[in-house]
């Protein structure tokens, strides 16, 4: 689970299924911020992975760490890549999808598309491999806002939903195989690669982790 310990952050490779911060209720107190801070007390949240998406997420040690990390996120000193399998063929290798997106407040937490009210997004995106027999395509995406459901609302407003997606993926995209060995009982969104400056020492660090799928 643990990627990197220093005395500045914490990496974890954090599993689908698991919250980043506590919910509300004594049933969502179980996370990834929690487990850490057992094992390290003064690990505080950077940012989020929606809890259906795994992989890498950034903890920092103590106040001073925490207000730098976050400075380079805000900054978008930080960067950071995903690995998805979308439903469908996608057209194009490479390619750019910029929405604006807002709170969908009468279904929360759902996300939609506002081209009036809703606040600028884009995500870069390119394609790894396409799979004619399952209809599917593996993508590379690169965020380079951090809107909550960002990648997930941007490919369903492609026509390319992410495969598992319970909010935004239609019904038939949620639950059928994709090949003999592979059944999407879960999104399939994975966050593959943090580059990020190292907050004490200034040098670039790369952090990576494969898609478990």
């Amino acid at each position: 689970m643990i990627v990197r310990v220093d005395d500045a952050l914490v990496v974890i490779d954090k599993p689908a299924g698991l919250l980043s911060v506590p919910g509300r209720g004594a049933d969502k107190a179980d996370c990834a911020a929690t487990r850490v801070q057992a094992q390290f007390a003064d690990a505080r949240v950077v940012h989020r992975l929606d809890m259906a998406t795994s992989g890498l997420l950034l903890m920092a040690r103590g106040a001073e760490m925490q207000r730098a990390l976050s400075i380079g996120f805000q900054e978008r000193e930080m960067s950071k890549h995903y690995e998805a399998i979308v439903s469908g063929l996608v057209q194009y290798d490479i390619g750019e999808i910029d929405l604006p997106l807002l709170a969908d407040w009468p279904q929360r937490p759902r996300q939609k598309v506002d081209r009036l009210l809703g606040k600028p997004s884009l995500t870069r995106y390119r394609v790894l491999h396409r799979d004619p027999v399952a209809g599917t395509t593996r993508l590379e995406l690169h965020p380079i806002t951090g809107r909550t459901h960002q990648l997930r609302v941007h490919l369903q407003a492609l026509g390319h939903p992410i495969v598992g997606d319970a909010l935004y993926a239609p019904p038939d995209d949620v639950g059928p195989p994709m090949s003999d060995q592979l059944t999407p009982s879960r999104l399939m969104l994975h966050a593959t690669v943090l580059q990020l400056r190292h907050p004490t020492t200034g040098l670039p660090l790369t952090l990576s982790s494969l898609a478990p799928f």
